[in-house]
């Protein structure tokens, strides 16, 4: 993510690193991790994703055991 600080000093501008090509995009909206480390901050809320396809697109889920994820498609 790129962190821009803007002109009110407590406010910062969050751009995600979207990755895109002809089958549409995908970003990560938020990661705690990589939040805290660029802001200092500490939310309690772990990571988001967003993702748009382009029609025609099937985009497939990873199956995991160990610290499963949830996912909503709609």
């Amino acid at each position: 993510m790129n962190v821009i600080p803007s002109a009110l000093p407590e406010v910062l501008i969050i751009e995600p690193k979207v990755f895109g090509d002809a089958r549409g995009f995908f970003f990560e909206s938020y990661n705690r991790r990589a939040f805290a480390q660029a802001t200092g901050l500490d939310a309690d809320f772990v990571q988001d994703n967003h993702s748009r396809s382009a029609q025609g697109v099937l985009r497939g889920l990873h199956y995991q055991i160990r610290q499963p994820r949830a996912s909503w498609c709609g």
